[in-house]
């Protein structure tokens, strides 16, 4: 799709957003309906192409880590519409009564949505299910990286949707740069901090406000007195689910030191329940290209040649025999996950977000060390803390900053449609989820009621003593 396409589907929704500023309860949920139905008819179909797309990545586990999440989101926000949109009555000071005021959540107008290749489906219509509940049109430009997954998407949002108020643009990444550089009312961007930081510089151009679901290193904490074995496994389904390839995947271990033996083991028994074996595992899915598989494995190599260790957890057995017609190349890039230890902050392992099923492991004597090392660098997107002890649990939270937590496992805090989802500084800007994605896409005016008598008149000029005198009793008042 050319730039002139591109543009003319912008000015047709822009249009239409100004030409029908009030969008009611029942237009917005009419098209939430409609998003819903072509879960309902067409799942099974969107969740073939993301198999198509990774090679090797099951529809059970599309259908859980996207369309139950997108489920869940639309049933919320079906149940709490009303309430988002009504006026919200606020205090007035004791100075200005009698007035009244009021907040009016309105859209926004046009909503850009940028979405990655990892969960092609919950991250392109998760934020359209909040813009359109807002009241919002959506133009949404999938990753170029899952073209199946694209197309079907254009495919099934084009039956359903007029173009002026639901579009799909395909194309590569050039296509996504002059996406980002339309002067949309919001732009929302899913992906890695530095396609983010490109995103931002666009957006600027126009002064467009953005969210930014970034990622970064988010940290595993396990506390002396946690339970081994069930943090391993929750620890293992965290980093494994999708190979590795989610954005809140714990991305390094912070473990107690003279603990290392007891997690290795856990973890290998923690990986073989889950996966008995890789090759050929319809439920361990592929690293999405070559290109990604072999950065993953650049990342092993350089950290070994830099003294780490670096542990596969080599199946007792494989399925490579058994895997499907199609498949192609696609079992090659299951990549056996790894343990890697001996990891220190100059190796490109601690450096980048890893992305895949690899675990660094560092070993610290003190809490207060474990504090220091993540304040000292970029806040992440999540944090995890494993232990029984409230108070150190407690001491953790207040002493991090974060995006999101989860105590005791990994990822869920994503799935709660009541708290919000996003990062702070280099993991990104602004949440969504429930209603704090509502009010991430609305405008909230403000709307100041003036009474037929107002006492505000004794403060015009010209002053004098009795002007002297209401500053005088608003001051003791206030």
């Amino acid at each position: 799709m050319n730039q002139a396409d591109i543009r003319a589907f912008f000015d047709q929704q822009h249009q239409a957003s100004r030409q029908h500023i009030e969008v009611p309860a029942l237009v917005r949920k009419e098209r939430l309906l409609r998003i819903q139905k072509i879960l309902q008819e067409h799942g099974t179909t969107l969740a073939a192409a993301v198999q198509a797309d990774f090679g090797v990545r099951s529809p059970q586990l599309t259908e859980m880590a996207d369309l139950m999440v997108l489920r869940s989101m639309l049933s919320h926000t079906l149940r709490h519409l009303r309430p988002w949109m009504r006026h919200q009555r606020v205090w007035t000071p004791l100075h200005l009564l009698p007035s009244m005021a009021r907040i009016e959540r309105q859209p926004l107008g046009v909503v850009g949505i940028i979405a990655p290749w990892n969960y092609p489906l919950q991250l392109a219509l998760g934020p359209a299910i909040a813009a359109i509940a807002a009241g919002n049109r959506v133009m949404l430009k999938p990753s170029e990286l899952t073209p199946h997954t694209s197309a079907q998407l254009a495919h099934v949002i084009g039956q359903f949707f007029a173009p002026d108020e639901f579009c799909v643009i395909q194309g590569d990444a050039q296509v996504a740069s002059q996406f980002a550089g339309l002067p949309f009312d919001h732009l929302v961007f899913t992906g890695s901090t530095a396609v983010g930081r490109k995103v931002a510089i666009a957006a600027a151009q126009h002064l467009t406000p953005t969210t930014l679901e970034l990622g970064g290193k988010s940290p595993c904490i396990l506390g002396t007195d946690c339970d081994m074995e069930q943090a391993a496994l929750r620890i293992a389904h965290g980093k494994l689910l999708n190979a590795g390839q989610t954005c809140i995947a714990p991305d390094y271990l912070l473990l107690p030191r003279g603990q290392e033996q007891a997690f290795e083991q856990a973890y290998r028994k923690a990986v073989a329940q889950l996966f008995p074996t890789i090759g050929g595992n319809p439920d361990y899915a592929a690293i999405i290209n070559q290109k990604h598989f072999h950065r993953l494995r650049g990342l092993a190599q350089q950290a070994e040649s830099q003294g780490a260790h670096v542990q596969w957890l080599e199946p007792a057995q494989t399925a490579a025999s058994s895997a499907a017609p199609g498949w192609g190349d696609a079992v090659q890039r299951q990549m056996t996950p790894a343990l890697v230890w001996n990891v220190h902050s100059g190796m490109d392992i601690m450096r980048e977000e890893i992305f895949g099923p690899l675990l660094p492991v560092i070993s610290y004597d003190r809490l207060d060390d474990v504090i220091q090392a993540i304040n000292a660098g970029p806040r992440p997107l999540a944090l995890y803390w494993f232990g029984k002890d409230e108070k150190l649990r407690d001491s953790v939270l207040r002493r991090t900053v974060s995006g999101g937590v989860t105590v005791n496992d990994t990822l869920m805090h994503v799935a709660h449609d009541n708290l919000p989802f996003g990062g702070v500084g280099p993991s990104g800007w602004g949440a969504y989820h429930g209603e704090h994605g509502f009010l991430r896409f609305s405008h909230q005016k403000s709307v100041f009621l003036q009474a037929k008598w107002s006492p505000a008149s004794w403060l015009y000029p010209p002053y004098g003593a009795k002007f002297e005198r209401v500053m005088a009793l608003i001051k003791r008042l206030g």
